[in-house]
């Protein structure tokens, strides 16, 4: 399965006949250097530069073969002059594993480069907004805000960066993951939490970039690109099934009291909308900054807000809606469970022994030391108490990408080893919480930070905090960019917020945004609403009496694809197929790699979401089959086609051969 070939100078590296790895002492595939980084963090916005002091090409090379536990095991052995890094290469279930010896002194960067095709396509690296097509670019992998409106060309980023210092770029995002696939029909996955960035641009190699040495990098190949992408979630882990309730309607985001919320939902109701739950986020009170209205961190109910709440949830929950909540890793500055907490010793520490507070926008709050087993504990105990005892059918679990760089932890491991790590540390102590109380089955959490070990303890990811507009980098085309590049990381369930989230700088929410915003969520795994942080400036979708029934008939159309849905969920569970797919990854074909506009909902439904402004029709590209338009029921082959889209009857098709095609037939 390993081979290699010598030829002109140059050593060759194959694993099952496809070349991985290049060298020759022009050109060697290991450099390593010295730097010291600068790391200034701003409200979870990172700044992090390297200065290089020193750089060693590793030109020379030994090859020798050994026998490890009945394995072959190939090493090389790269040198310069008396500094020397060995690099061992082993096939271990069917994927080549590479590990890696001690980087000599003084080095602490280590670049290998795995060979490209010029005409190659990448795609992964966890949640990506910008591209999808990783090619020409290199991404730092690092979990910070993902910035408001990315794209340093644009006003927005410009704004936010003058003002905030939190414009973001094309790669900031919440769940950076060290782990691409190839359209050569493999994928890379590193085993590491420290920096990297791994960088695409050079027609010739790919090149990864790390500041902690990996326990290991595996490479896998398989027949097709689907395989590939099944193989990533066989490895490092799948999702678990939804609770079958989220199927049945919209989750509702609202706020503001008991009395308000009950008589939105009743509104909404009158109108014969589907609810499936209310997301009340400020359950636990309310905060107000420049920023707009946030929320009261002390994870405990607020009875003067929410009066009665507790008997609401349980006569909501017998008439078929659930209550959601809010929770996140931090606890508020001189509030309960911060006391408490502190009391206990359960607190990250700076230097000096004193807690280590962090400004997240005019307010502080401290953060759980989730490296410390007893705090771990305390946390799932709160969570269990104060959400799971309280009748709560889930929350949002946010935030998870702020750890600062200089906390002490009691781990003992540095900051920058923790900080790429901790929204999965997050997610395990929401999963091991629900599980403890044996509600795995019925209670749902989501997140928007994520790292590798999220595929296996997050069953539900979040977008994040788009702009509420239709900006390609932060708006609502970034959602599917978001997907797509999730689901190639091997993370199949993801959806956003309805409407999108950050209202600054004179964004404000329009109907027509919201209306196609519900569009594309409903065909999703999961359709929520939120209201973004500047409520009032936002359109609602309780704003107007055409905005409810928009929204009650896309929920329609969602709970009507709940079997379907369902088969999918199970198929991402079981078998590592994303709900939202890829087009290529049932038609392997070079024109929808870099796609990103369009999508298969599962194997059977294509779907193009408008995602301009003002814009009645859009062009498909329909792959090569039979497709009925879903609301039209008008047959169509394969090939490019310009479509009408109205409001409310975005351009989705559904396979003529798909055993659910009566299911889809029946949707009007």
């Amino acid at each position: 399965m390993i081979s290699f070939s010598k030829q002109n100078g140059k050593l060759s590296v194959f694993y099952n006949q496809l070349k991985i790895l290049e060298h020759s002492e022009s050109s060697p595939m290991l450099v390593l250097k010295r730097g010291k980084e600068s790391v200034d963090m701003y409200r979870g916005n990172f700044f992090i530069s390297d200065a290089i002091e020193e750089t060693l090409p590793l030109g020379t090379y030994l090859l020798s073969e050994s026998y490890s536990e009945g394995r072959g095991v190939s090493n090389l052995t790269f040198s310069a002059g008396a500094k020397t890094f060995s690099l061992e290469l082993s096939e271990r279930d069917g994927r080549l594993h590479l590990g890696f010896s001690p980087l000599p002194e003084p080095y602490n960067r280590l670049f290998i480069r795995f060979h490209a095709d010029p005409l190659e396509c990448v795609w992964g690296c966890g949640e990506q907004f910008s591209h999808f097509n990783l090619r020409g670019k290199n991404y730092p992998l690092w979990t910070q805000e993902q910035g408001v409106g990315r794209n340093k060309e644009t006003e927005i980023t410009q704004i936010a960066d003058r003002l905030d210092r939190a414009g973001g770029d094309y790669h900031t995002t919440f769940y950076p993951q060290p782990t691409f696939v190839s359209s050569r029909r493999y994928f890379v996955h590193a085993d590491t939490y420290g920096y990297a960035d791994f960088d695409f641009s050079n027609p010739s190699y790919h090149e990864l970039q790390f500041w902690d040495v990996p326990d290991s990098i595996v490479l896998s190949v398989k027949p097709s690109l689907l395989e590939v992408v099944q193989d990533v979630s066989r490895f490092l882990g799948r999702q678990q099934t939804l609770p079958g309730w989220v199927y049945d309607g919209i989750i509702l985001g609202m706020q503001g009291g008991t009395s308000t919320c009950l008589q939105k939902l009743a509104r909404v109701q009158e109108s014969n909308m589907k609810v499936a739950g209310l997301w009340i986020q400020d359950w636990e009170g309310e905060k107000y900054t420049s920023f707009g209205k946030r929320l009261r961190w002390n994870w405990q109910w607020d009875q003067k807000l929410y009066p009665g709440l507790d008997a609401e949830i349980v006569r909501l929950r017998q008439s078929g809606v659930r209550v959601l909540g809010y929770i996140n890793p931090y606890v508020l500055v001189d509030h309960p469970l911060y006391e408490e907490a502190a009391r206990l010793d359960l607190l990250g520490k700076r230097e000096d022994g004193s807690v280590y507070l962090v400004d997240f926008g005019e307010f502080d709050a401290a953060i759980v030391d989730f490296t410390k087993p007893e705090a771990v504990a305390w946390y799932k105990q709160v969570i269990n108490k104060e959400l799971i005892d309280f009748g709560l059918s889930g929350w949002m679990a946010d935030f998870g990408e702020y750890l600062p760089t200089d906390v002490v932890l009691a781990g003992g491991k540095p900051a920058m080893l923790e900080h790429n790590r901790w929204p999965g540390y997050w997610a395990e102590i929401n999963k091991d919480a629900i599980q403890e109380a044996g509600r795995q089955d019925d209670i749902l959490f989501f997140m928007r930070a994520g790292c590798a070990r999220s595929l296996s303890s997050c069953r539900m990811m979040w977008a994040g905090d788009q702009n509420v507009d239709w900006s390609e980098d932060d708006g609502l085309p970034s959602v599917l960019t978001a997907t797509l590049s999730l689901a190639m990381s091997g993370m199949g369930l993801n959806h956003s917020d309805i409407g999108g989230y950050t209202t600054l700088y004179g964004m404000k929410r329009s109907k027509e945004l919201l209306i196609r915003w519900a569009e594309q969520a409903a065909f999703s795994p999961l359709m929520r609403t939120h209201e973004g942080n500047r409520p009032k400036d936002n359109w609602q979708f309780d704003s107007d009496q055409e905005t409810i029934d928009a929204l009650a008939r896309m929920t329609d159309v969602h709970v009507k694809l709940k079997p379907y849905l369902m088969h999918l969920d199970e198929e991402n569970a079981h078998e590592g197929i994303p709900v939202v797919r890829p087009i290529f990854l049932h038609y392997e074909l070079e024109a929808f790699w870099n796609v990103k506009d369009s999508y298969l909902l599962g194997r059977d439904l294509f779907v193009a979401p408008v995602l301009e402004q003002g814009a009645g029709r859009r062009e498909v590209l329909l792959p090569d089959d039979q497709w009925v338009h879903l609301f039209t029921k008008l047959e169509y082959q394969g090939g490019r086609h310009t479509v009408e889209a109205p409001l409310l009857r975005p351009p989705v098709f559904y396979r003529k051969a798909s055993s659910f095609a009566p299911l889809f037939a029946s949707i009007q």
